[in-house]
């Protein structure tokens, strides 16, 4: 398997293809989630072909995107098996990347330890400094598909989101959960005094 060329055929193509009203689900976040892929990764103890192919899941979990804004993760199973046996890639490894793809669908559903990880790294964000400009990102492009109206909408769905969600592995139960709570605490603040 090839995961260097797959990587770079499907940044291309995210780069070229997302339209700008994608302003979360874009290269950036899929540049975001790789990362915190990695490093969660690293942490626990994740490593050979299981970091190879979480780190591929990790770069094609939004590509569906590229072919329509709903069931993205099914769009994107149906992206890698089409493009990634060109790089290398035989059936049971397939299986296990669009295995850890639909593991990311929001309610998040892992089976096993990589599917937590990708999830965890997907949603990395809700427990780090930059919550408020990566959300920021995610408020406009729901605007921008007349998905939500105005802040408070917005903000009183981030609240119910965080309420809702969790994070499998003790890497981010560690380092990500007790930001995601401050950050939970000042949304409702603003909530009540707005």
């Amino acid at each position: 398997m090839d995961p260097t060329a797959a990587k770079t055929f499907i940044l291309h193509k995210l780069k070229v293809e997302l339209p700008p009203q994608r302003t979360y689900h874009c290269l950036e976040h899929t540049h975001d989630v790789y990362a915190s892929v990695i490093d969660i990764a690293e942490q626990e103890g994740v490593g050979g072909e299981d970091l190879v192919l979480l780190k591929v899941a990790a770069l094609f979990h939004d590509s569906g995107f590229l072919l329509g804004d709903h069931e993205h993760e099914v769009a994107g199973c149906r992206i890698v098996e089409e493009q990634l046996p060109g790089f290398g890639f035989n059936p049971t490894q397939l299986d296990r990347i669009q295995s850890m793809i639909m593991a990311t669908k929001v309610p998040q559903s892992p089976k096993d330890h990589l599917e937590r990880i990708l999830c965890d790294a997907d949603l990395d964000y809700l427990g780090r400094n930059d919550f408020k400009r990566i959300g920021d990102t995610l408020y406009q492009e729901l605007r921008n598909y007349g998905q939500i109206g105005d802040l408070r909408t917005w903000n009183d769905l981030q609240v119910r989101f965080l309420e809702n969600h969790r994070y499998f592995t003790d890497t981010n139960l560690r380092l990500r959960e007790p930001m995601k709570q401050t950050h939970l605490a000042a949304l409702r603040e603003w909530l009540t005094s707005n």
